[in-house]
This record gives C-alpha cells, sequence and structure tokens, in this order.
C-alpha cells in the first residue's frame, strides 16, 4: 500500500512590495483669511449706531418711558437680586420678591403719605390770596423805605404801584406752578402704563438681567472688547455710586426736613420737607427751593421773629447733617460727576425730551465723563501732546 502522505503545499508567494506612487510635496492646511476692518468702517458703525438711537428717541419718546423707567429699577434692585441668587434661591423668584417689596413701598407711600399731601395742597391753594396781599403789602413797604432812603427823583408812586401789583402777580404763578408740577408728578404715578406695565416689564428686565449683559458682552467687537469691558465697569461704577447713594440721601433729606418743619410749627411743614429732600437730586436745587420756601412761608406765618429763627436752625442743621453725615456716607469719593455737569445733563435732557431726557440725563452725562477722561489719558500719552515745540 502506498503510504499517505498530506499533498505538498506551494511554496509562498513572497510578500509584494508597496507600490509608491508621488504624490507631490504635502500641501499646508490653508486657514481662511479674516479680512481687517477698516477705519472707516469702524467711523461709519459706531455713528450707524449713535443715529439709530437718536431716532429711536425721537420717534418712541413717549411710550418708552415705562420702558426706561422698568430698566432703572432692574438695574436698582440687580445687586440685592443677585445676593438672593447666591443665598439660594432662583433667579426668577427673587426677581418676584424683589419687585413685590417695591410695589408694596409704593402702595404703603400712597396710603400714608398721599392724601397728607393733597391736604396740604389744598391749604396752599387756599391761602394763596392771603400770601399774594401780605407779599404785596411787604413789596409796596420795600419800595416806600426806597422812596424815602433813595429820594422820589429814583423811586416813584408808579413804581411803587407797578411792583406791588406785579409781586402779586409773580408769587400767584409761583404758587400755582408748584401745586401743578405737584399734582402733575402724582397723575403722572398714577398713569396706567406706569402703574400696569412698568412692574412687569422690570420682572422680566431684572429676571433675565444676566443673560442680557451675557448676550450684549458676546455682541462687542473682538479687537476693543477688553476696552470696552473696561470703560463699561468704570461707567457702572460711578453711576450705580452716584444712583443708589442719591436715592438715599434723598429719602433722608425728605424725612428730616418733613419732620423737622412739621415740629417746628410750619403748616406746609411736610410739603415743603419733602420736595425739598426729593429735589436734592439736582445740586443746590432742593436746598434753595425748600429754604427760600420755608423761609417766605415762617415769615407769612409767624407774627415774631421765634418761629422763623426755628426754620433757619432746621435748614443749617439739615445742611449739616447733608454735607458732613449724608453725603460721605452714601457718596464719598466714588462718584467722578461734577454738579455743574450734573445740573446741565438734567436740563439738557429735560430740554430735549422731556421727563424721559431727565431720567436718562445722569447715565448719558456718566458715560460721557468716563470717555471724556479715558481720551483725555490716551492723548496726554501720545505724540500729539508730547511733540516738542519747533524751533
Amino acid at each position: 500500500m502506498s503510504e499517505l502522505r498530506p499533498p505538498a503545499t506551494p511554496p509562498a508567494a513572497p510578500n509584494p512590495q508597496p507600490r509608491r506612487e508621488w504624490l507631490g510635496p504635502p500641501t499646508a492646511v490653508v486657514q481662511p483669511v479674516t479680512p481687517q476692518a477698516t477705519r472707516a468702517q469702524r467711523i461709519a458703525l459706531l455713528a450707524g449706531l449713535l443715529v439709530v438711537l437718536w431716532l429711536v428717541l425721537q420717534l418712541f419718546a413717549s411710550v418708552l418711558l415705562p420702558f426706561v423707567t422698568a430698566a432703572g429699577i432692574a438695574y436698582f434692585l440687580d445687586p440685592p437680586t443677585t445676593r438672593l441668587t447666591r443665598a439660594g434661591f432662583p433667579r426668577g423668584l427673587a426677581a418676584l420678591l424683589m419687585i413685590v417689596a417695591l410695589i408694596a413701598a409704593a402702595l404703603a407711600f400712597a396710603l400714608l403719605l398721599y392724601p397728607l399731601i393733597i391736604a396740604q395742597v389744598g391749604i396752599l391753594i387756599s391761602r394763596v390770596p392771603d400770601y399774594v396781599s401780605q407779599f404785596q403789602a411787604w413789596a409796596r413797604h420795600l419800595i416806600t423805605h426806597l422812596q424815602e432812603t433813595l429820594g422820589p427823583e429814583y423811586v416813584g408812586d408808579r413804581l411803587r404801584d407797578l411792583v406791588g401789583s406785579q409781586a402779586g402777580a409773580m408769587l400767584s404763578f409761583i404758587v400755582f406752578a408748584f401745586t401743578h408740577v405737584i399734582g402733575g408728578g402724582f397723575a403722572l404715578f398714577s398713569v396706567l402704563s406706569l402703574a400696569v406695565v412698568t412692574p412687569v416689564v422690570a420682572f422680566y428686565m431684572l429676571r433675565d438681567w444676566p443673560k442680557a449683559i451675557a448676550r450684549i458682552d458676546s455682541w462687542l467687537p473682538r479687537r476693543y472688547a477688553g476696552v470696552i469691558r473696561a470703560q463699561a465697569r468704570e461707567v457702572d461704577r460711578i453711576l450705580s455710586a452716584w444712583v443708589r447713594g442719591q436715592f438715599f440721601c434723598c429719602i433722608f433729606l425728605a424725612i428730616y426736613y418733613a419732620g423737622a418743619f412739621s415740629l417746628v410749627g410750619l403748616d406746609l411743614g411736610l410739603l415743603i420737607g419733602i420736595a425739598a429732600g426729593l429735589l436734592s437730586f439736582i445740586p443746590y436745587v432742593g436746598s434753595i427751593t425748600g429754604g427760600v420756601s420755608a423761609i417766605g412761608l415762617g415769615f407769612a406765618q409767624f407774627p415774631d421773629w421765634r418761629g422763623v429763627v426755628m426754620v433757619v436752625c432746621v435748614l443749617i442743621t439739615g445742611q449739616i447733617l447733608e454735607g458732613y453725615v449724608i453725603y460721605p456716607r452714601f457718596l464719598g469719593d466714588r462718584v467722578e460727576l461734577p454738579a455743574v455737569w450734573v445740573i446741565f445733563a438734567l436740563f439738557a435732557g429735560g430740554a430735549a425730551f422731556g421727563f424721559l431726557g431727565v431720567m436718562l440725563a445722569v447715565p448719558v452725562a456718566a458715560t460721557i465723563g468716563v470717555l471724556f477722561r479715558f481720551w483725555l489719558r490716551r492723548y496726554l500719552s501720545s505724540p500729539l501732546y508730547h511733540d516738542p515745540p519747533s524751533p
């Protein structure tokens, strides 16, 4: 028998060598080239934004007041809302608690002080004829005294009668304007748009405030994002110090003047004290208005000098508290807004856009001040300033 053997396996074929093909030199990865913006494009973008903002204010100034007020409320209440959020409250619940607390404070003010203020306005209107007659008599007496001192060739009887009649007309106009402003201010806050729309818009703005800031930050041009953030932080520092500081200063001054004038027996002390305190956000205006009104009513009401001296003592004490206690405590040196600049901004904003312009005046003034100081630092470090004079 033939022996069974496994079939012979064929020899293994040699491993084929990989075929090399010439593919050419390695090509580098091409990155897309981002076009650089020109100076003209940057200036055009800034000018376009300013024009759009101006047109929005011109076209929608009549309906922007609730939204601007809501933005101011959200800006003012953002720090305590953030503290509540850090304490564990959801942002929406914290915003709702802040808005409810603000509404409760406004209702308490309306329920407690509004009837008293309206009653004092009625007393003021009823006493206008007496004040007019007293003022006319005082003006005639003054002209008579000047006539006796200087002689009839300088001060005549016709001038005395004219000054007396015009003095009464001026006083009547001032009292009417004052009562109209007071009534108009309270009517303004009782408008449906401010009473209903503003709290709702303020709640949504306060709830979404961090998201809105982050979204605006993402829109900043990358080249100038750092500079814009630094200037925005400086504006926020100055504006928050001024707004919150002035708020507490006005509240404390209104409480002090209203209580002190009422204690000395001034009939319209509550009305004058609240007006003087609330007008203190305009430098010197609140003090001058409250002082002139209180002293004038003191002369008309009190039969002797004792009451007028007490009113003057209240005003002097208020100025000492304002200059050495209240303002250093709540404002200090953090606010870099000169008084003249604030007064000009308030009057310019009021002339341009009315009450809306008054509300926007201080933020715009703070922004312009920060940008001017930034430009001034750049200018003082530039060759435009350091170039030596030509020989």
